[in-house]
């Protein structure tokens, strides 16, 4: 920082962070200290939303950070993280034609998160189980939630995330796809109407040829 500057060399400058929960995590007191000399002479309280000095020289800090417009915001919002949705589909069994979503929301803080499966735009009731709450490490969450269902072509999935650092919820769509074999066989089915269309059209073009080109047989009465 460039506080440094002003310091004998001799002694040294400290900032330590701390973050106090309260109630299961969901509410968050973030502390940011300043110590010089073993001694603390400010820190920055979210509570407050702002520096506060300790000490003669904590003045001239608080002051200084407390004039910064970039400064405050951003400790401010340093607990508060926007989730990331995605959505994976898989078969856990082969043999079963029920197809397993899962919405995956990440990297979001607070942890109070509201988690919806859409089926065509109304909310699914059955099929959906969901996962705990897990925290990375770096006081950041990720959520599973997981809908077992039999998609028809035409359905569309969504899932719904509403969270407190959203204006609106996020929407992540999904739509089943034919599998390769059914392309398979309708890429097949084409193949074979067209090439049917194609000799019917040949068989037809060379019938009507032979029709005009043969000579008609005159009775035998008539020849003598």
């Amino acid at each position: 920082m460039v506080l440094h500057g002003m310091f004998l060399a001799h002694f040294m400058y400290q900032t330590k962070l701390e973050c106090h929960f309260f109630n299961r995590t969901q509410q968050v007191r973030y502390l940011d200290r300043d110590i010089y000399n073993r001694q603390e002479i400010a820190h920055f309280d979210s509570d407050l939303g702002k520096h506060v000095a300790l000490t003669p020289l904590g003045h001239f800090v608080a002051d200084s950070l407390n004039r910064g417009p970039k400064w405050i915001p951003s400790a401010g919002t340093t607990m508060r993280s926007k989730p990331t949705v995605t959505i994976s589909p898989t078969k856990m069994d082969p043999g079963s034609p029920n197809t397993v979503l899962l919405c995956t929301a990440t990297g979001f803080y607070p942890l109070e998160i509201d988690v919806q499966w859409l089926k065509n735009g109304r909310p699914e009731k059955e099929g959906i189980a969901f996962g705990e709450e897990l925290q990375n490490g770096d006081w950041i969450y990720q959520l599973q939630v997981m809908l077992e269902t039999q998609p028809q072509r035409g359905d569309i999935y969504a899932c719904k995330v509403g969270h407190a650092t959203l204006e609106a919820p996020i929407i992540v769509q999904w739509e089943p796809r034919s599998s390769n074999a059914a392309k398979s066989k309708l890429w097949m089915g084409a193949v074979g109407a067209v090439v049917g269309v194609v000799f019917l059209a040949v068989g037809l073009s060379l019938y009507l040829k032979n029709k005009k080109t043969t000579p008609i047989q005159q009775p035998a009465a008539l020849m003598s």
